[in-house]
């Protein structure tokens, strides 16, 4: 229903007359009876009584009335929503974060976001990177901070912030902690603490092994970096963290001539349409990169 046909109702409604409606809406009086006519055609009810050259509502009239003021203020509303979606972010922003990355990355980012858009409210909820992957893949969440998968989908679209690189860590006092130039192969004779396979930092190291054809039996897997960490320094076998967890006092950086690094960052699905919070989140973390 055309609301430029709403709008010349509500101006016959209230004027009870098709001559001054027709000067409030800039158009001719027939081409006003005209717009009614179709009004009331597509309706099949009757809106006016016409007698003589007075003009009344009937009860249809009446009940149509108020609907068509709902329906305008309804519609200029929606046209000042859209209009202010260009001005200062607002709304939700549903967000997955790897536990990691929540503890050792986006805090301060996070905090420095809320203070620059104190109306966006920050859906978090910390997972595995894989899950929260799957959840930006089917919509689910609108974007995530995770390490990156090492196979693309074409649907994901994602934002680099680190370059996290991969320390080989035991205990003080393991027995290979004073060895210099440590083989993978003189490793998969050890005990070792890994992150589960599934997982993709999981499968960066597994993959760094299986290129030597060494095969590996970890004593511990878990999908916690910390928990590795703090494992690894009790002296249950050696481990792989991130950097940020590696310079601890009660562990020692193994000499092992092998680089691993993982990608982390964020994505979203490149096929739904961005929030003003979404594309503020972006821009932030844009701004953060310089």
């Amino acid at each position: 229903m055309d609301t430029n046909y709403l709008k010349t109702f509500l101006a016959v409604a209230q004027s009870k007359s098709f001559s001054v409606a027709a000067e409030q809406v800039h158009l001719t009086q027939p081409a006003v009876s005209k717009r009614i006519n179709q009004l009331e055609g597509e309706l099949g009810l009757k809106l006016f009584d016409r007698i003589g050259r007075q003009v009344s509502l009937t009860e249809a009239g009446e009940v149509f009335q108020l609907r068509a003021r709902q329906l305008i203020n309804e519609l200029e509303q929606t046209l000042s929503d859209i209009q202010s979606l260009e001005e200062e972010a607002g709304g939700t922003l549903s967000l997955g974060i790897s536990h990691h990355l929540g503890l050792h990355r986006m805090p301060p980012m996070l905090r420095e976001f809320s203070q620059k858009n104190p109306k966006v409210n920050l859906d978090i909820e910390f997972m595995d990177s894989e899950k929260a992957h799957e959840e930006v893949l089917r919509g689910d969440i609108e974007m995530a901070a995770i390490t990156f998968a090492s196979e693309p989908s074409d649907k994901i679209s994602s934002l680099l912030l680190w370059k996290d690189h991969l320390c080989f860590v035991i205990a003080k006092e393991h027995e290979l902690a004073s060895r210099k130039n440590i083989g993978l192969k003189l490793l998969s004779q050890h005990p070792c603490l890994l992150p589960s396979m599934a997982t993709y930092t999981g499968r960066i190291i597994r993959n760094c092994f299986e290129q030597e054809q060494l095969s590996l039996s970890p004593v511990l897997n878990t999908n916690y970096m910390e928990t590795l960490a703090r494992m690894t320094e009790i002296g249950l076998g050696w481990s792989v963290v991130p950097e940020t967890l590696a310079d601890h006092p009660d562990l020692i950086k193994l000499d092992v001539p092998v680089s691993l690094s993982r990608d982390l960052g964020v994505i979203y699905n490149n096929r739904r349409t961005q929030t003003r919070a979404a594309k503020a989140f972006l821009e932030h973390l844009k701004q953060a990169q310089i």
